[in-house]
């Protein structure tokens, strides 16, 4: 069968091998330096699992509090797990050219977009799928939370919050819909894209409204030197290597401070080589 994005748009959906991605992370943000901590994607192909494919990940920042109170993984359960970079080309395979289906997919595919431009990957060719977006289509139910639909559809929800178990449970829920949607006449791919409501595009890079500077420094990984005002006002220089960015933040390890920080764009009162 003919994989390409393009030719995917006309198989049917019990042809189709989904990528369901799951990833657990340092925090909500990317944009604020937040990272993978650990990622699950699942081969799935009707309600049949075909391959899975988990890892814990060193994400070379601490953990926020409220993130570890869900999925609960430590900093010292990743000081010896693999970085990101380690493990890149091996979820690029199996996302390349794929259908990738997340619950709230963008949070997902996001933290994975920032991970590859730090690596000065271009992204992946892909269509992306999202359970949640279906369920509020198509359902009406109180709660679109992923624990809250596959118990209304009748799916085991005991391995919740690990980014495998998370992944199943949403492989689980995508084929439940499109069973259901089978008699909306949702047979194909292009047809479960209609029926969430359009294509999803892949996180664009926010890089070409920056100062040039900082852009030279992202795209050839040299290092800058920030003049940096504070909250309260305390100007300090800072040798810094500029790792991502946001319109309006700077993520950058800083040698002040031997860690990553984020900087306010606003704040940053002059750059330098």
């Amino acid at each position: 069968m003919d994989t390409s994005p393009t030719s995917l748009l006309q198989s049917t959906l019990d042809r189709i091998t989904f990528a369901v991605v799951d990833v657990e992370t340092t925090g909500l943000n990317p944009y604020m330096g937040h990272r993978l901590c650990e990622i699950a994607i699942v081969l799935q192909r009707g309600d049949q699992e075909i391959e899975a494919f988990v890892r814990r990940v060193n994400p070379e920042r601490p953990i926020d509090p409220r993130a570890q109170a869900v999925h609960g993984i430590s900093d010292e359960e990743l000081r010896d797990a693999p970085r990101f970079a380690e493990i890149a080309a091996t979820v690029r395979d199996y996302l390349e050219d794929a259908v990738i289906v997340g619950h709230n997919v963008l949070f997902d595919v996001e933290f994975l977009a920032t991970e590859w431009r730090r690596l000065h990957w271009p992204p992946p060719r892909a269509h992306l799928v999202d359970t949640l977006a279906l369920a509020r289509r198509w359902l009406e139910l109180p709660s679109n939370r992923l624990v809250s639909l596959a118990s209304t559809l009748d799916i085991s929800t005991d391995a919740a919050h690990s980014a495998l178990g998370d992944a199943r449970i949403t492989a689980q829920v995508l084929y439940a819909l499109t069973r259901m949607l089978r008699s909306h006449s949702v047979t194909t791919l292009g047809d479960l894209i209609n029926a969430q409501g359009g294509f999803i595009s892949w996180p664009q890079t926010p890089w070409g409204n920056l100062p040039s500077i900082l852009q030279h420094a992202l795209m050839n990984k040299y290092e800058l030197w920030l003049r940096y005002i504070n909250k309260d006002g305390i100007v300090t220089e800072r040798r810094v290597v500029p790792l991502d960015a946001s319109d309006k933040y700077l993520i950058a390890y800083c040698h002040l401070r031997q860690a990553q920080r984020s900087f306010r764009i606003d704040r940053i009162l002059e750059m330098w080589f």
